[in-house]
């Protein structure tokens, strides 16, 4: 499987670490957005941060979503909640650094 890097919009946030971060799975908590772009070149941008006050979850409404458009899709960029993942990465290295201690 070929190594996949973070997109250069991603890794401004926080260069010294991100740069050099090979993305094999993102957790659902991480992503904020699909930017979804049509084969007749439209573009939705569909925000995965609302609260999710339906019977299914969001895999399942993403799942639901490619088996309905999945035909007329040209390309999906998953868009991450950097601000998340830095302070999550932050916390959890700082509680790290602690128990050495």
């Amino acid at each position: 499987m070929p190594k996949q890097k973070l997109p250069q919009d991603v890794v401004q946030h926080w260069p010294e670490v991100l740069k050099d971060i090979d993305v094999k799975v993102v957790p659902m908590e991480y992503l904020r957005a699909l930017r979804v772009t049509f084969k007749d070149k439209k573009v939705w941008e569909v925000d995965l941060r609302k609260g999710n006050q339906m019977e299914k979850t969001l895999e399942e409404v993403i799942e639901d979503f490619f088996e309905e458009y999945g035909d007329k899709i040209d390309s999906v960029d998953f868009r991450l909640d950097t601000k998340k993942v830095k302070l999550d990465i932050q916390k959890r290295t700082n509680i790290f650094m602690k128990k050495r201690k």
